[in-house]
């Protein structure tokens, strides 16, 4: 199965693969070639934390190569689910113990990012949200226990 991602999300892996590879490869690239310069690699402190970096920065060009070209790039806002939330919506919760508002997107593993707002479609909060309306109640187990929420509303795009 491929991993949904929204057009947003592949959009700033894209941005972060470019990045990568014009401006962090080649930065490495001479920062090893100058540590190079200074004679002896086995004392060179310099030199080998350049070939670690580059390291870093090669097998997370890779990654994003390989989850780009696996992903099934899903672009919400051509979405009509209504007020049912599925893949890509945007939803308000409203906490029914303490009036507190939260909003969510839920998108592609590959790009969630809690910070943010955006939560993974495989995530408890986000599996206990999809199929449900606009208006529903939702019990959510986590980590700090159960909640009950209202879904305030739900919207794509």
């Amino acid at each position: 199965m491929r991993a949904p991602l929204t057009v947003q999300g592949a959009q700033r892996l894209r941005a972060e693969l470019e990045q990568l590879k014009s401006v962090q490869r080649p930065a490495v690239i001479n920062a090893i070639a100058e540590a190079r310069a200074h004679g002896d690699l086995k004392e060179n402190a310099e030199y080998h934390a350049a070939r670690e970096q580059q390291g870093f920065i090669e097998g997370r060009i890779k990654q994003l190569e390989g989850e780009l070209s696996h992903a099934q790039v899903i672009d919400v806002a051509t979405l009509n689910a209504g007020s049912k939330i599925v893949f890509g919506a945007h939803v308000e919760l409203e906490d029914l113990d303490n009036g507190e508002v939260t909003r969510y997107q839920i998108v592609g593993d590959l790009e969630a990012d809690i910070k943010q707002g955006l939560i993974a479609i495989s995530s408890p909060v986000a599996r206990a949200l999809i199929g449900k309306l606009e208006g529903d109640e939702v019990t959510i187990e986590a980590p700090g226990g159960t909640h009950a929420y209202e879904i305030v509303s739900v919207r794509y795009g």
